[in-house]
């Protein structure tokens, strides 16, 4: 099932657990605006070799009733416009369980960044900002990175945008620090991971102290991930990436395994665990699993086979509808994407913030303010599955439809 069938399925149980009267319910679920900004590179962006390239750009907005809609921009060579537009619609659901004052968007360029060289790259950024610099802004939509993008792209984008409006460092989030970007923004995501699973082990009775964790995906989230945890007393036995899988039953070191990755782009060849095939990290034993890599990865053939008590998903959309009904009847809890990866966005919002008060606050200050949301976050997604008699994911998507819902009345657009 793909992502946006399955975004639609879970809103729109959600919206029925909720009452939504069915106009309502429709206006929530179209996008605001599709954006196909078609950029033809001929006219302006010859490559290093003289040829000319042609790449397709999107955005997607879905939704401005509480906010600034707010989403990454990924730069993929399969960046398709279904995804795209079930990631903006997640983006708004996320958003509001975080309760931050934000809507949700996404957007890409089809292209393979590492085919392209440096110079390309930001000739290609600056063309797609010029494309989008009226449809995005401070107070309309604030781009981020997200896959195949980073720091060094928001600064161009940052850059660019500012020869048609002024210098505007809060148009855009997870920039260098030194342009404006917040300390702590780099490790967001992984340390709300951590937030997020201490909370739900704090309503089990238990601690990340002892607990056995497999992590798949050591990229930036995975990695930090891994890093607090392990600081933390976890015990990481196994995690994989796209060079291969590790596993140590006596848990890795992990200030080695993130010196050998750094160096070696990869987890292979880490001689403090066992090579193991990366289609079984999802299956290996443990305590809690962090899917932090792909969407879908968990589904009906796996499920089954899935050991651990506990799913704590920091990537988006890693359990598919069908598996979630498997976890549940073996009585696995799931801690959702869109509460469980919201550490990232949430600093995001504390960057634009301190962007626009010309303020800047100290790394404690960021990750204690973010360690407050993510634990008020958590107790909003219980009571509402106290009311509401659900799981955490329906919890969690009925806390952030309804507050869109709430936002989207008073300012009447529901009529």
């Amino acid at each position: 099932m793909n992502a946006l069938v399955a975004t639609n399925r879970n809103f729109k149980r959600a919206a029925k657990l909720l009452g939504l009267d069915s106009k309502l319910e429709k206006s929530l679920l179209i996008p605001f605006r599709e954006i196909k900004v078609i950029i033809e590179v001929e006219c302006t962006i010859p490559k290093d070799d003289g040829t000319l390239a042609s790449f397709v750009g999107f955005r997607v907005q879905h939704d401005n009733a509480r906010g600034p809609m707010k989403g990454g921009i990924r730069y993929h060579p399969e960046v398709d416009p279904d995804e795209v537009n079930a990631l903006a619609q997640l983006m708004t659901w996320k958003t509001a369980v975080a309760n931050i004052p934000y809507g949700g968007a996404k957007g890409g360029i089809g292209c393979n960044p590492g085919e392209l060289s440096v110079s390309e790259l930001e000739r290609l950024t600056r063309v797609f900002t010029q494309k989008i610099h009226d449809l995005i802004g401070i107070h309309t939509d604030v781009p981020a990175p997200d896959m195949g993008t980073g720091p060094q792209t928001m600064a161009w984008i940052l850059d660019e945008y500012s020869k048609f409006h002024g210098y505007s460092p809060a148009v855009v989030t997870g920039k260098p620090v030194d342009l404006g970007g917040s300390l702590g923004r780099d490790a967001a995501t992984g340390r709300g991971v951590l937030f997020a699973t201490e909370a739900l082990l704090k309503e089990h009775g238990k601690t990340i102290s002892g607990q056995r964790f497999v992590i798949q995906g050591f990229g930036n989230v995975g990695a930090w991930a891994a890093q607090l945890i392990s600081e933390q007393g976890g015990k990481i036995v196994a995690v994989s990436d796209i060079t291969g899988a590790i596993k140590n039953t006596k848990g890795l070191d992990i200030p080695s395994l993130l010196k050998h990755a750094n160096e070696h782009k990869g987890v292979k060849g880490f001689h403090g665990g066992d090579p193991i095939d990366p289609k079984s990290i999802l299956v290996e034993d443990c305590d809690i699993l962090i899917p932090a890599a792909l969407g879908g990865v968990i589904n009906r053939e796996n499920a089954s086979d899935i050991k651990s008590k506990f799913i704590i998903e920091a990537a988006n959309h890693p359990t598919d509808p069908e598996a979630d009904e498997i976890l549940s009847k073996k009585g696995v809890v799931i801690l959702p994407d869109i509460f469980a990866n919201s550490g990232g966005v949430t600093v995001s919002y504390f960057e634009w913030v301190q962007n626009i008060q010309g303020f800047m606050w100290d790394e404690e200050k960021v990750n204690n303010e973010l360690r407050n949301y993510m634990t008020r976050g958590f107790k909003d997604v219980k009571e509402m599955c106290k009311t509401h008699n659900c799981d955490l994911r329906m919890g969690a998507f009925t806390l952030g439809v309804n507050r869109v819902a709430r936002a989207t009345v008073l300012r009447g657009w529901g009529a």
